[in-house]
């Protein structure tokens, strides 16, 4: 982990850019943001465009320092356009959880390159679960799949209480962009990684379930 593609450079450059330009700019932040009532206006530029505005500098470093560390996992098994697919399928996905949870809050807005990393991070997962995460307040490495299964465990509670002001609606939505997007790419990960995959299904498959039954 922690190698510089191009692709990688590019991405993170124009987030940087992007984001600097929004910091600076109140009328291009709010024109290209998230917000529910310009999508539904017809605005779907900004379900694409949030993903490169970020709400202050830690925001901005704290995403790209993650896709930093899990972007080389993914070109290096899989391919830059492939890598291309996964973070703006999954920047993608995670907007349309996030209207699809907020259609009717008119004024519900977000912004972030949260869902994308997210993506990108649960592709790694899949594709090498045998890796570990270091998180900085656990000074023990935690087996990639587990953070996976937990963290989506935590989006769901966050999503059902409001915790915070972080889309985790976004985040959700875009693992499960990464989840899927790689499985379709990866199939021979069936034949590899099949308990991995049933894991990290299950809280997927939680959140649609509760959403269902009128809990979420």
């Amino acid at each position: 982990m922690g190698n510089l593609n191009i692709i990688t450079i590019i991405i993170i450059a124009a987030n940087v850019m992007i984001s600097y330009k929004g910091f600076n700019d109140y009328g291009f932040f709010e024109k290209y943001k998230f917000q529910v009532g310009g999508v539904q206006r017809g605005e779907q530029i900004r379900m694409i465009s949030s993903g490169f505005l970020h709400a202050d500098t830690q925001h901005l470093l704290f995403n790209m320092l993650t896709l930093y560390f899990f972007a080389d996992v993914v070109i290096s098994l899989l391919n830059p356009i492939q890598f291309l697919l996964i973070y703006f399928g999954s920047l993608l996905l995670g907007s349309l959880l996030s209207l699809y949870f907020h259609k009717n809050e008119y004024h519900y807005s977000a912004v972030g390159a949260s869902g994308a990393v997210m993506g990108i991070l649960y592709s790694a997962i899949l594709l090498q679960p045998g890796m570990s995460l270091y998180m900085f307040f656990i000074p023990i490495p935690i087996p990639a799949y587990i953070f996976g299964i937990g963290y989506l465990l935590y989006s769901i509670y966050g999503m059902k209480n409001r915790i915070g002001n972080i889309g985790h609606d976004a985040h959700f939505g875009g693992a499960i962009g990464g989840y899927v997007i790689t499985l379709m790419l990866s199939p021979w990960l069936f034949k590899t990684n099949l308990l991995m995959i049933g894991l990290l299904a299950i809280p997927i498959v939680l959140l649609f379930a509760l959403k269902k039954m009128g809990k979420m």
